[in-house]
């Protein structure tokens, strides 16, 4: 079961973004990395297309899950991530700093 999955809000831990929170947008697990939305931001260049302009575009880059945390749902600060079995067999999430459990 993964810790850190799409759709997870996160808190950057490490690196010019530390201490903000986005959306985990795109995991990429064999790399150990993820996109999460509005950090990590590089300005690239791009060639123009039939659906793009041309020019410098800003964009995600991917982000070390080391370097990521799950945002705890009660009070939004970083917390570690642990695994409960309920009574029905099913694995749920649980934050670690508050004992709640993480949706999704």
């Amino acid at each position: 079961m993964q810790k850190i999955r799409k759709g997870d809000t996160v808190v950057v831990l490490a690196g010019k973004d530390k201490g903000r929170s986005g959306e985990v947008i795109q995991m990429m697990p064999k790399d150990n990395k993820a996109l999460v939305r509005g950090v990590n931001m590089v300005k690239r260049h791009q060639r123009q297309t039939a659906s793009a302009e041309a020019g410098i575009i800003n964009k995600e880059a991917p982000i070390h899950l080391s370097n990521l945390a799950v945002a705890d749902p009660k009070d939004g600060k970083a917390t570690r991530i642990g695994i409960k079995v309920l009574e029905d067999g099913t694995k749920v999430r649980v934050a670690k700093r508050s004992g709640e459990e993480i949706n999704g």
